[in-house]
């Protein structure tokens, strides 16, 4: 497949715009979780229950994602959208608990669809030596969501209510349904090597370098896990610091996403790839011995944060172009399966980090490099460029 380079200009902004608009509804849960409870009468952990759910549902990325190989690229964007709105439009035809559980579930199985079949339609379409500006590109929907989407999702909450977001986020995903319909190429007839469900979870068993790309993307994930577990706990414990400050924690997060996707898309193609995501775990690591003695301050322990965050960013970030060319024949199941690892990776980083922190912060950082040493052996001995 091949694209026009202003048509392929304009498929990367929608791209990055549809992937803001499905990550914001992903990302806005978190700070406005109360909110949500209050609206819908229930307890607190009500709602967290159903995004403990909506987080299990990383597991089933395989079955979900991979479709794209065989249904092809834009069917299944398309469809993954049409799943969004029907999520969102939930909840407001029917503002309960049970409908409000149901979207969190689909508007995350959309986003589970959504993504493997477009970091594939850009492996197909997009050579190898440039995919990672692509990719980076894209991958602004991701950090845009929650410095943009979450904030106007708080002004239209303070506003209208707590479901005053989801009539929009309805709206601009059926924006993006027409969108993408007008600017994508069909999908091609499927070739003879499209491998089926379970023969495209063979090729990737079967390569080496897939299985050592997705222990990379789940370990590498773990050791940024461990820490970002605690580390709202140990600003509070250790410098008294209250809501406002917590807040301006997250804005630093969001600010070292947003800089490590733009160094990817910098740096990363002429860098390469490999290199890049070697680099961006030596830097995590280093960044994760080094935070306990910079965060002395509120301030440097600013500082620590942006560093650790931004050298994960790069990381992962350029690990999803140099993902893509590992098994070209089965691209979105592999990716639908990058998808998994990284949800492993948060669930035992987090368990592991919580146990850790008994023994104080140290114990977390030092784990952390210890994973991103062990994610970079991975990488070096059985991952090639």
């Amino acid at each position: 497949m091949t694209a026009t380079r202003p048509r392929l200009r304009y498929q990367l902004i929608a791209f990055s715009l549809a992937r803001a608009v499905i990550n914001t509804m992903y990302r806005m849960v978190y700070p406005f979780m109360s909110v949500f409870a209050r609206g819908l009468g229930v307890p607190v952990a009500d709602v967290a229950a159903a995004v403990a759910v909506r987080s299990a549902l990383g597991l089933a990325a395989p079955l979900l994602g991979s479709a794209a190989d065989r249904r092809g690229r834009k069917r299944w964007m398309l469809r993954a959208l049409g799943v969004f709105v029907s999520g969102t439009l939930l909840v407001v035809l029917w503002p309960a608990l049970l409908p409000f559980a149901a979207a969190l579930i689909l508007t995350t199985a959309a986003k589970i669809m959504f993504d493997p079949a477009m970091q594939s339609h850009l492996g197909d379409a997009i050579g190898y030596r440039k995919r990672g500006l692509a990719i980076a590109l894209t991958e602004l929907g991701w950090s845009t969501a929650f410095l943009v989407g979450v904030p106007v999702m708080g002004w239209l909450i303070a506003r209208g209510g707590w479901m005053a977001p989801f009539p929009w986020l309805a709206a601009l995903g059926t924006v993006f349904v027409i969108v993408l319909w007008r600017i994508l190429p069909q999908d091609a007839a499927p070739a003879s090597h499209v491998p089926s469900l379970w023969g495209g979870f063979r090729r990737v068993l079967a390569t080496p370098a897939a299985l050592a790309g997705l222990a990379v993307a789940l370990v590498a994930t773990a050791a940024n896990e461990v820490v970002n577990i605690v580390f709202g706990v140990w600003l509070e414990s250790s410098f008294g610091l209250r809501i406002a400050a917590l807040g301006a924690a997250a804005a630093v997060i969001g600010l070292a996403e947003l800089s490590g996707e733009g160094l990817v898309a910098a740096a990363t193609d002429r860098l390469g790839k490999r290199r890049a995501v070697a680099l961006g775990l030596a830097l995590n690591g280093l960044a994760a011995v080094l935070l306990p003695g910079i965060a002395r301050t509120p301030h440097l322990a600013m500082v620590a944060l942006f560093l650790f965050y931004i050298t994960f960013e790069i990381t992962l970030v350029s690990s999803i172009p140099l993902m893509t060319e590992l098994v070209p024949q089965a691209r979105a199941t592999l990716m639908s399966g990058n998808i998994t690892a990284i949800s492993i990776g948060r669930v035992l980083g987090a368990a592991a980090g919580l146990g850790l922190f008994t023994f104080g912060l140290r114990a977390n950082t030092l784990a952390a490099a210890a994973l991103d040493l062990a994610a970079l052996v991975v990488l070096l001995t059985l991952v090639r460029d």
